[in-house]
């Protein structure tokens, strides 16, 4: 998913701490790295590597990047390796100086354009398709020196989901793919322009909520003036992707003008409607499952208790990139609260299950705590079909869900039983229709027929 950071200020004051905390800010979207470049309208400074925010960034490295322009990244790899070559942003250098560009979002075709570009002579020197997307801006530029037609050519090629911030001479440009599948909004104070991936980074650097960027919208700031373009193939049709409200997006953020937080809820107490269980406990699968948890207990009147404790030092494991990492995560993770489970129907609610193992064993630790009998209540409909958009979702054959029945999945994880949300319910909780559905039905809003070839 990856989450990305920028400021634009017309004071010409130093501006890199404030992305350092805003890509702090957003460090659940992306944990394997982090990069800021910044520039001063003549020359981008930059500084990544592998990592989490504090571990990349030391007061001497910020102290080396000066600039009144800057964004910044944090990374989750689904295109390309955890390597350094691959963190971001990218700063690539041409004939017009250096462009540095930072994308939240996975290009669907980026293999056939890399390919048609190593043709007419770019060298590579990471393997994402986030470079694939400077290298085309790159030639496009040589082709007319106008940064706003050449990015216009290089979305027209694009297929997939693509929020950017461009650093390009002293110009700083966000945009939105057409779809809007990956959110990204914009804050305002007297002194400069701000753009997130979520808005709770807005609120950590004491910044206003302005807007968010709408689908298909480019924003341009130079001069301290903001102008906003219509990208081609911006029809209007929508597709947000739905797990930024189930799961990936901070609670306390707003996306498209709709809470986080109340979506939570909203689920939590759906669930309850549409998957009643005679339990004596509710517990959520910490954090992801807290929320939800708090709403359906109130929907379902059933006592809620935090019998898994998390270890507040150990990151997300449905980002790690292996499953040996996800399998140690869980162990280090969780742990019980034993009297609250010893002799209960516990009812555990999580937001998704995905490939099942973390599931399995998370089942298989409350009944060695002593709970009677074990109900999964998920916070998300059955995941069947992978995301070729952002999210590593594993391919068809490892979704748990492509394959087997509810009652199966029982079987296959220890649970006494598994209950999902409905499309209907995750909609209704959501409030709007324009989402992205498809590791949900399978039905893609863009032609992903390439991706599937390749899992093939």
């Amino acid at each position: 998913m990856c989450g990305i950071f920028g400021i634009y200020s017309h004071e010409k004051s130093n501006i890199v701490k404030k992305v350092y905390y805003g890509l702090y800010a957003l460090q659940h979207r992306g944990q394997e790295g982090a990069g800021i470049a910044v520039g001063n309208g003549k020359e981008i400074g930059y500084y990544k590597g592998l990592g989490l925010v504090p571990e990349v960034f030391s007061n001497k490295n910020l102290q080396n990047l000066y600039g009144h322009i800057g964004i910044g990244h944090v990374r989750y790899s689904t295109t390309g390796g955890n390597i350094i070559e691959n963190c971001q942003p990218f700063v690539v250098n041409s004939s017009f100086g250096k462009i540095a560009i930072a994308h939240n979002g996975d290009i669907v075709n980026s293999s056939e354009l890399k390919r048609e570009l190593e043709k007419n002579g770019h060298i590579f020197v990471s393997s994402t398709d986030s470079e694939v997307i400077a290298q085309l801006l790159v030639r496009e530029l040589l082709k007319d020196d106008d940064i706003i037609s050449a990015i216009m050519k290089v979305t027209e090629k694009l297929n997939g989901a693509y929020s950017l911030l461009i650093i390009y001479d002293d110009t700083l440009i966000a945009l939105r793919d057409p779809k809007g599948f990956k959110p990204l909004c914009i804050g305002k104070d007297e002194g400069a322009y701000y753009f997130s991936s979520e808005s709770c980074a807005l609120d950590i650097v004491n910044v206003d909520f302005e807007k968010d960027v709408s689908p298909g919208e480019m924003v341009v700031i130079k001069n301290n003036e903001m102008k906003t373009y219509k990208l081609p193939n911006s029809n209007g049709n929508a597709s947000t992707c739905m797990f930024e409200y189930v799961y990936f997006a901070r609670p306390d953020s707003v996306i498209d003008g709709i809470s986080v937080y109340a979506v939570r809820r909203n689920i939590g107490r759906i669930l309850a409607r549409e998957n009643p269980n005679n339990s004596d406990v509710v517990s959520p699968v910490p954090d992801s499952g807290i929320i939800f948890s708090q709403g359906y207990t109130e929907e379902a009147s059933v006592p809620y208790y935090e019998a898994l404790i998390k270890n507040r030092y150990i990151g997300r494991t449905f980002i790690l990139p292996t499953q040996e990492e996800r399998d140690l995560a869980v162990r280090l993770k969780l742990n019980p609260v034993k009297h609250l489970l010893r002799d209960k129907k516990v009812t555990l609610i999580d937001d998704s299950i995905v490939r099942g193992t973390t599931s399995g064993k998370i089942i298989k630790m409350a009944r060695k705590a002593g709970a009677k009998e074990v109900h999964l209540r998920i916070g998300s409909p059955r995941i069947v079909s992978p995301c070729f958009y952002g999210i590593d979702m594993a391919t068809t054959k490892e979704l748990i869900a492509s394959s087997k029945t509810d009652e199966e999945i029982s079987e296959c994880i220890g649970a006494d039983s598994v209950a999902y949300l409905s499309i209907n319910g995750l909609v209704e909780a959501i409030g709007r229709n324009d989402l992205c559905l498809a590791c949900l039905t399978g039905k893609y809003p863009t032609d992903v027929s390439c991706k599937f070839n390749c899992e093939k």
